[in-house]
This record gives C-alpha cells, sequence and structure tokens, in this order.
C-alpha cells in the first residue's frame, strides 16, 4: 500500500519541485548604451516571491519602502562610488529598481545601463502602481 501510495504521488511531488518561476516578461526601455526593462506591479509581487535580485528604492525624499528592499539609494547619486561600492560587482547581477512615480527609479536605471549594468528592471509606475495594486507599502 505504502509503494502505491509514493508511485502515486511522485509524480506530484516532482511537479512541486521542478515549478517554474512565475513568467515575468516586463518591457524593453531603450536607453543609450543598452537597456532596462519595466515591470507591472503583479510582475514584481511574483519576482518577490523568489527574490534573486538586489532590490533598490531610489526616491528621495525617503516616502516608504516596499517589502523586502536591499538599499536606499537616491536617485541622483547612484553613480557616486560611495554607491556603486554596494552594489554587485557583477554588472549582470539583477538589480531592480523602485521610487514613488516611478521617474526618478527610471533616471537611475539609465544611469545603470550606462554604468554597464545589464539586467536592470524597473518598477512602471513605482510605489504609487503598488499602492494601487493593492500592495502595502513599509512606512
Amino acid at each position: 500500500m505504502k509503494h502505491i501510495l509514493l508511485f502515486l504521488l511522485l509524480p506530484i511531488i516532482l511537479a512541486a519541485c521542478g515549478r517554474k518561476s512565475a513568467q515575468v516578461t516586463g518591457e524593453t526601455i531603450n536607453v543609450g548604451g543598452g537597456s532596462y526593462m519595466n515591470i507591472s506591479p503583479a510582475e514584481l509581487n511574483a519576482m518577490l516571491d523568489e527574490k534573486d535580485f538586489v532590490f533598490i528604492n531610489a526616491h528621495i525624499p525617503f516616502d516608504g519602502n516596499i517589502q523586502d528592499t536591499d538599499l536606499s539609494i537616491p536617485y541622483d547619486q547612484i553613480g557616486a562610488p560611495e554607491y556603486l561600492n554596494q552594489l554587485p560587482a557583477d554588472k549582470n547581477a539583477k538589480i531592480v529598481l523602485y521610487c514613488r512615480s516611478g521617474r526618478m527609479s527610471a533616471i537611475a536605471a539609465t544611469e545603470l545601463v550606462s554604468l554597464g549594468f545589464t539586467n536592470i528592471w524597473n518598477l512602471d509606475g513605482g510605489m504609487a502602481a503598488w499602492e494601487q495594486a493593492g500592495y502595502e507599502i513599509e512606512k
């Protein structure tokens, strides 16, 4: 009986272990020197379920965080040496940016692309869109 039960459960267990993460396609934004990806709040929420990126709040002044934020770096200073030292040394590492409306983080994304970073993602609409989609902001 145990063997039959194991035989019946094995495909379910294997499917759960091998499930793929949510598909996040985003929208490619071409800028000088490369591109970054704009993502929706729902796509970011799916990415946070299996977080494999550095998550940066680029908004100034501070106006809250989305859960699991790793760093707060002012959008207009992201290329400064003291902040570059906080970013991954691997320029292919995934970095996700956000701000209040999406404008500041788009500027920061463009700056990172110009500095040679190749895996940059930006929350389109920022924290405002995040909240409108029903997600929480940590104050």
